[in-house]
């Protein structure tokens, strides 16, 4: 079935109707939805990313300056530390003991951090995956119906 309606200088334009409309504008229509939804889900994850990459920055400076304020601290308890065992042994034997403590501490955390690395996952935008896979998934079920 078809619609009539007055065109500009009096001509007569028939539209057909949506049933009615061709495979080809059918498939036209699904491609710009498609285009449409791939480009929306991309914005989901680039919005996604850039608050998490945000929040990543901000953090990240709380902990440089906290390690720059926690290494001055230690700077001064390590030299209490040598200043104390000194009274006892001479300084430079005092500095070497706790010299070799520290590196001691510095590979059991070295080795701590990098086993915790290797279990974290990649940063993936988890949301626009799974919002792009439960699309593909309705437009095949769509698509079998």
């Amino acid at each position: 079935m078809t619609t009539t309606r007055p065109a500009a200088e009096g001509r007569v334009e028939t539209t057909p109707r949506t049933s009615e409309q061709g495979v080809g504008d059918l498939v036209r229509q699904a491609t710009e939805q498609m285009s449409g939804l791939i480009r929306a889900e991309l914005r989901l994850a680039a919005a996604e990313m850039k608050e998490k990459g945000r929040a990543a920055g901000v953090g990240a400076g709380l902990v440089g300056g906290a390690a720059v304020v926690a290494l001055l601290g230690a700077a001064a308890i390590v030299a209490a530390v040598i200043a104390a065992i000194a009274l006892a042994v001479p300084v430079w034997l005092a500095a070497l003991i706790v010299g070799v403590a520290l590196l001691v501490v510095a590979a059991v955390l070295a080795l701590a951090g990098r086993r915790r690395m290797g279990q974290a996952g990649p940063p993936v935008p988890r949301q626009a995956l799974d919002s792009a896979l439960q699309d593909i998934r309705e437009i095949k079920e769509r698509a079998h119906r």
